[in-house]
């Protein structure tokens, strides 16, 4: 549906700018934020969103600060210890004869 909008000239063009940045329309990106505002829906995928994650327990003690490579590094520990083979326990049988 069309209908028409006026917007101050200085937010008109910090959208347009905006729009231009992410290579989408300007009305890609005027109906996801009304959407939003309105909605409360979630934007629209591949954009950054800051969530807030719930702390459990008490808050004492020292506070984790890990860097972008602490936790690169211990992803790929995890994908190394996913994608390892895994050891059999117990005793081998052996194959017919």
């Amino acid at each position: 549906m069309r209908t028409t909008v006026e917007l101050p000239p200085a937010l008109l063009r910090s959208a347009k700018a905006r729009s231009a940045e992410r290579g989408e329309s300007l009305k890609a990106l005027l109906t996801r934020a009304v959407a939003v505002e309105l909605g409360g829906q979630t934007p629209a995928s591949g954009r950054r969103v800051r969530v807030a994650l719930p702390l459990f327990g008490r808050n004492r003690g020292p506070r984790a600060n890990p860097s972008n490579a602490d936790l690169e590094r211990a992803l790929a520990d995890a994908d190394a210890r996913h994608s390892a083979p895994r050891q059999l326990k117990g005793p081998r049988s052996q194959p017919p004869r």
